[in-house]
Order: C-alpha cells, then sequence, then structure tokens
C-alpha cells in the first residue's frame, strides 16, 4: 500500500510513500507524517491512500509518525479540504496553518532534578564523606533535611552536582525527584474576576435562545448586537457552561491580544483551570504544551486570537468571534488568506455547533445576513447593571484653532478641561488616537524632501523613544541622531503630523502630576507588557491610558468616565469601500469605554470635518441609522456585502513586468460570464511595499443568485491556473483574496 502526502510548498503536487509494516493499519488520511524528502527528513500530512503508484523510480518509505495519537478529526480534515478549495491554497500550506510543523502530541516540557536530605540517626554514615567524597560531603553538608533544592543551583560546590547526588541518593542520604517545569502563562491573565450575575429581561431571552440551540446538537449561527457594555460576555460564559454540562467545547476568538487577559480573567473565575490561552504572543515552550494539553482533551475551552479557530478540540459545540467585525481577524500573508468568521461558520457546520458572532458595530456584512434570515439576530439594547450611555461632544477643531490661534492644536481646550475635571474626580481617562510613532511625516523646509522609505516608497516614521526612523510596511529602520535633511543636510525640518508618542509628550506637559501609560504596538511587544500596563490601568495606579485601536473594544474599567478621542478623521478619506464603516466602528467602540458602571460617562470627539456625514452619525452613536445609510451605498455601487469580490494582486521587482503581467490577466478574463465587473489593473494604493511592486485587478459579481458567487470562484481558479502554465511567472507572484476586506 502507498499513499499520498502534500508537503508546506506552494503548487498543489503530492508524493507518493510506501507503508512500512510496522505502520500498516497506523495511518489516515490526515496523518502527520515525516518522510524523506530530497536531502533531508519534512513532516507532510497524508492525503489519499493508493494501491499503486504511476511514479517509475523508487518509491521511498514513511519514516515515522508525527503525533503519537490522533489530532485530525474527521470534521477537522473537511475544514482543511474546504479552506484549500475556497481560498484557492495547497492543502499542505493548509495543513501547515492548522497543524503547525513545530507542534508535536510527542512534545515533552522541560524537567529540572530536585534533592532533598533524608532524616537520618546514625552521624557515622557521614564520618568518612569529608576525606572519601568531599564534594558529596560539601552538598550534604548545605541540604536541610525534607527540603528540597534545585540541583542546578548546588553548582557553586562542583561542576556536575546532579551525578554527586546520585551518589549521595544510593547511599541512602537524600531523595531525588525530577519535576516537570511547566511554562508560566500568568503574564497573560488577569486574576480571576468574580462577578455576581443577574442577567435583564434581554440577556436571558439571548441565553435561553442559544441554551436552546446548544441541547439540539445542530449548526446554529446567531448574531449578538449588543450596545457596549451590555454584558455580552457573561452570556458568552452562559453558553460555554451548557456546552460543557453536555460534554462539549467551546473557542473564543478575539481581534486583538490586548483583549485577552480581562476576558481570560473573567472566564478563570468561572472555569478555573479549564482555560487555554493561544496567540501569537506565547512562547515556542508555551504553544507546545499548550497545543498538546488542547490535543490531549485536559482544556475544555480556547481563549485566544485568530488561529484559535484551528484549536484541535474534540466535540466542538460553541464558537465565539467577539467583535467580528474586526479586520484582525483576516489573514492576508502567507497562504492561506482565510477570515476567521468565516472559518469559524463553516467548521461550526461540520461540527454541528453552534456559532455567536458578536458585537456592538457588526460587520455589514453579517448585519446584511440578519436582514436575510441567514443568522437569528439577538439584541441588547441595554447596558448592563443600568448604566447609562455617555454624554458625547463633537470639537470642531478648525474652529478651535481659529478662536485659540494655537495651529497644529493636539488637545482641544473642551477635552484638556474635562482631563483636568477628571483627575481632580480621581477617575480615569481613556485617549484614543490610531497613528503610532511621534510623527508620521518628516519634510525639509528648505528643499522640500520627504524623508521616505526606499522599499516602499512611503514616508518614514519618527520614534522619538528610541530615535529612530521607521517604516511601519516593511519595518526597515534607521538611527536619525543627527536630524538633518539626508538630500542638501539642512537642520530646516519639519516634524508633520501626530503620533501617540507626541500625544504623549504633550500630556506629559500639561497634566505634569498625571501618571500615564501608553499601549501600541512600540511599547506593547509582549503581551505581558499589555497585561502589566492593564492590569495597573484596572487597580487604579495610571491615570490616562493613551493608545491606538487596540484599547478602543472589548476592556472594561468601571472608573473610566472620559473617552477622548483625538483625531477621529485619520483613515477617512482612504480610497477604500470599507473606510467610513472602519471609522464608524472604531469612534463607537472607543465611545463605549467611558461610563460602564454607575459613574456617569463622557466622550469628547475631534475632529476636522465633524459635517462629514459618518463623523456626525458616530458621534450620535446611531448604529442603525448609519448602518441603513451604508447599505444603500453599497447597493448602489454594487460593493459587498451586495457583490461577491475578488482581489487579484501581481507583485514583482520590476514595474514593467508586474503592469504587463497584470494587462495579460485581464485579457484573459475577457471570456467573463454575464454580471461580471472587472475593474484595473491599476496600481495599489501602496504601489511599492518591501521592493516590489503591486497591481491589482479587482473581480465583482452581483449577489442576484447564490450560483454567481460557485461561477466566480471557478472562473478564476481555472483562468488564473490556465495563465500560469501559459506564462512563467520568473520572480513575479499572484496572490488572489477571495472576500478581501480592503482594496488598498
Amino acid at each position: 500500500m502507498y499513499v499520498k502526502v502534500a508537503f508546506p510548498i506552494s503548487n498543489y503536487k503530492t508524493f507518493s510513500y510506501k507503508i512500512p509494516k510496522e505502520l500498516t493499519n497506523k495511518l489516515k488520511i490526515g496523518t502527520r507524517v515525516e518522510v524523506p524528502f530530497r536531502n533531508r527528513l519534512a513532516k507532510g500530512i497524508i492525503v489519499e491512500f493508493e494501491k499503486k503508484v504511476s511514479f517509475n523510480g523508487k518509491v521511498k518509505s514513511i519514516n515515522s509518525i508525527v503525533d503519537d495519537f490522533e489530532t485530525t478529526t474527521p470534521e477537522m480534515w473537511k475544514l482543511i479540504n474546504w479552506i484549500s478549495s475556497y481560498y484557492l491554497t495547497p492543502i499542505g500550506q493548509v495543513a501547515k496553518t492548522v497543524f503547525p510543523k513545530s507542534l508535536s502530541t510527542k512534545y515533552k516540557p522541560a524537567t529540572s532534578w530536585y534533592v532533598k536530605k533524608r532524616p537520618f540517626k546514625d552521624r557515622n554514615s557521614t564520618k568518612n564523606l569529608y576525606k572519601r567524597a568531599p564534594k558529596q560531603y560539601l552538598i550534604l553538608n548545605h541540604l536541610i533535611v525534607n527540603q528540597p533544592v534545585k540541583v542546578s543551583d548546588l553548582k557553586e560546590y562542583c561542576s556536575s552536582p546532579l551525578q554527586v547526588c546520585r551518589s549521595l541518593e544510593k547511599s541512602n542520604l537524600v531523595d531525588l525527584t525530577e519535576k516537570i517545569l511547566l511554562p508560566d502563562s500568568t503574564g497573560f491573565t488577569f486574576d480571576p474576576i468574580h462577578k455576581k450575575v443577574l442577567f435583564n429581561d434581554e440577556q436571558d431571552r439571548a441565553v435561553k435562545k442559544i441554551t436552546k440551540a446548544i441541547n439540539k446538537n445542530k449548526f446554529k449561527s446567531f448574531l449578538l448586537h449588543g450596545v457596549t457594555g451590555s454584558g455580552k460576555t457573561e452570556i458568552y460564559i452562559e453558553a460555554v457552561k451548557n456546552c460543557l454540562l453536555k460534554g462539549k467545547t467551546a473557542i473564543i476568538l478575539l481581534p486583538e491580544i490586548s483583549l485577552t487577559p480581562q476576558i481570560a480573567g473573567r472566564f478563570r473565575a468561572v472555569f478555573g483551570d479549564k482555560i487555554a490561552l493561544w496567540h501569537s504572543k506565547l512562547t515556542m515552550s508555551q504553544r507546545s504544551w499548550t497545543w498538546n494539553q488542547i490535543c490531549r482533551g485536559n482544556y475544555k475551552v480556547v481563549i485566544g486570537a485568530r488561529s484559535a479557530v484551528f484549536a484541535p478540540l474534540k466535540k466542538l459545540g460553541l464558537i465565539v468571534v467577539d467583535e467580528e467585525q474586526e479586520n484582525s481577524f483576516r489573514q492576508d500573508s502567507p497562504e492561506p488568506r482565510y477570515h476567521a468568521r468565516d472559518v469559524s461558520l463553516v467548521r461550526g457546520t461540520y461540527e454541528k455547533a453552534i456559532i455567536i458572532l458578536s458585537s456592538a458595530t457588526p460587520s455589514l456584512e453579517t448585519y446584511y445576513n440578519y436582514k436575510k434570515g441567514k443568522v437569528e439576530y439577538l439584541q441588547l439594547t441595554k447596558r448592563f447593571g443600568g448604566a447609562k450611555y455617555p454624554d458625547v461632544y463633537l470639537v470642531d477643531m478648525l474652529n478651535e484653532q481659529k478662536e485659540t490661534g494655537k495651529f497644529g492644536q493636539v488637545i482641544s481646550s473642551l477635552l484638556q478641561d474635562k482631563i483636568e475635571n477628571r483627575l481632580q474626580r480621581k477617575e480615569q481617562i481613556i485617549l484614543l488616537h490610531n497613528r503610532r510613532g511621534y510623527s508620521p511625516i518628516i519634510s525639509c523646509a528648505d528643499c522640500g524632501e520627504v524623508l521616505n522609505c526606499q522599499q516602499c516608497n512611503v514616508s518614514l516614521t519618527y520614534h522619538q523613544s528610541d530615535k529612530k526612523l521607521l517604516c511601519h510596511y516593511c519595518g526597515y529602520n534607521e538611527v536619525f541622531q543627527n536630524k538633518s535633511c539626508l538630500s542638501c543636510k539642512s537642520n530646516n525640518l519639519l516634524y508633520r503630523g501626530t503620533g501617540t508618542q507626541k500625544v504623549e509628550f504633550l500630556l506629559n506637559e500639561i497634566f505634569t502630576d498625571a501618571i500615564i501609560a501608553r499601549v501600541d504596538n512600540d511599547i506593547s511587544r509582549s503581551a505581558g507588557e499589555i497585561t502589566s500596563i492593564l492590569k495597573s490601568f484596572s487597580k487604579g495606579e495610571i491615570d490616562i491610558l493613551l493608545g491606538t485601536q487596540m484599547i478602543a473594544k472589548g476592556l472594561d474599567f468601571p472608573n473610566t468616565t472620559l473617552v477622548g478621542i483625538i483625531n477621529s478623521d485619520l483613515g477617512l478619506y482612504l480610497p477604500d469601500f470599507r473606510s467610513g464603516e472602519k471609522i464608524f466602528q472604531l469612534i463607537y467602540q472607543a465611545s463605549g469605554r467611558a461610563g460602564r458602571k454607575k459613574k456617569p460617562g463622557e466622550v469628547v470627539i475631534q475632529s476636522f470635518v465633524p459635517e462629514n456625514s459618518i463623523i456626525s452619525m458616530a458621534s450620535k452613536l446611531d448604529v442603525i441609522k448609519y448602518y441603513d445609510y451604508e447599505l444603500k451605498e453599497r447597493e448602489y455601487l454594487n460593493y459587498p456585502p451586495y457583490s461577491w469580490l475578488v482581489k487579484i494582486e501581481i507583485t514583482g521587482l520590476e514595474e514593467f513586468s508586474v503592469h504587463k503581467i497584470s494587462n495579460k490577466i485581464v485579457k484573459k478574463f475577457n471570456n467573463k460570464f454575464k454580471s461580471l465587473e472587472i475593474l484595473g489593473p491599476a496600481p495599489c494604493f501602496l504601489e511599492k511595499v518591501k521592493n516590489r511592486y503591486r497591481y491589482q485587478i479587482v473581480l465583482k459579481s452581483s449577489k442576484i443568485n447564490d450560483q454567481n458567487g460557485k461561477i466566480l470562484h471557478k472562473f478564476v481558479d481555472e483562468n488564473i491556473k490556465s495563465f500560469k502554465k501559459q506564462y512563467p511567472l520568473k520572480q513575479n507572484r499572484i496572490n488572489i483574496h477571495f472576500d478581501p476586506l480592503s482594496l488598498i
């Protein structure tokens, strides 16, 4: 017998291997194996069994099985195949994402030896140690009866303390114990957050409907649309309780790692050690241990970011996608380019699980699906515990600057007054500014040169904290100590625009006695740092929390009574059909951090275009009005959710070559089907990133009927595969994005 094995490579080719006798009846489709591949051993996944092979050369044998017990369920194998088919990704690449090659059920955590002195009455047994074995004597003399000491800490007495301790153990003078060193993940979670929960009528109805659905053992999806602070987390907890009672497991997906510690603390208070955390900030040992324990069924609930959707839980009964509208649920690189929300829905159908898509500001696609009756709608219109919605003030920054004469003003007089008021009352403030660094643009006042990244053709951002110029797209950085123009060497530089570092600097100048903390990707490179800052803010040790969108949603701090949005216009005029939706959601979500308990809250939104319809509706916190407005515009322009959308991105090192390939692809698409609209080719908004030029072709197919999506998918698949066979790409690449979240 033979098997076909797929590897995590960029083509669809599979390779045949012989099954050795010792592995007969131990292999299944989806089993991970280690096999000889070229001049090395490689990990792959079995995709098919075969009795004969067409390969004429020598067929190599499988070397070993990667895992010591089965990790791929039939449902997970179906999901892997669906992702491969839908996102046009080789199955080996998908398997690598679902089961990272660095993880195995054979993982053994590190261990450490401990030694303790035995109680003994016969002193003569140690008399001769001093002369016969002085090192044993020194160590034994150091030890205290029944108090374990780490063997590695005894190196000051000898170079090989474990060997010496083993000799002492043979003489019955000590006891040696090997202990497993479990990875410490306490730095990623708050202490257990205990709450006494009394549901209101809306919450009670939602819980009953979800519980009823879980009990039926059938797939069902819900949109849980609740205003900020309406107690959605408590509903998740009740749903998970019901799952565990039925012997099922659950996954809670969160968009930002910064949200994990607080929610994990709330879940730990209810479920104890049944909770596993899963996100990219875990160390390799933490990831290996956690994954291993999930496979073994020792964790029943997984809380994590996007990739937690692939957690190898058995008997899955529930997936919650919290803040389902967030872009971070989408993976654009590397392949597969999937959306965790959509993968959750498909996994739910295979597992017969309940899917809860939850948000105060649902994506337009999910809201549209509710309108079409594809998901059941659960609404929470009231804040939990009787909290009132905050009062909102919209500040016209142009008028503010004219009246004060302070052009380039960052903090309005109204926001400054309200911050001072909160500081006097010992209440806390959250300030949102969705741009990191100090200044996003540095230009020369003499020659007009803008300091650009040569790899991306975008301006370098100045980061004052480490005196560097940084590209936020490719990561290029350089020390900027001389502070002179790189072109004409002039020192007359203009630092234009404002990032979180500049806002922090201004806040420290204005509020000299306040304790201010900043949370963004620069200062929070690890989940431990994020958790530490959020814990301090939760305890009241920080007065003002400043950050990017990382702190705009999901967090719950009872003493926060003021939220300030420094510049609500950032991103408003980007050439992308979702830009308005993103701005509205960000403003609404950030506003929801204020006044979540008994203390009333206020929100100050600063804008240079307060008359803009999106800014105006966001300041009134009117979700339904905005969604009706935006859906009409999308329908008129035939953009999602009224059409299927595919973005074909062509990249390469030479602009001429990329442009040429793009035109050839469009010509090949000329045999288009009815209702297909082709836009482009055109340079991407960011035309050059990481030294690669970028063009894009956008395909839109109206959702007049359900078949159009399948037709479009088949059309792209066949034409792109045919094109690659006809025209060698060389150093160029074609990236296909189904259901893209952005056209930038």
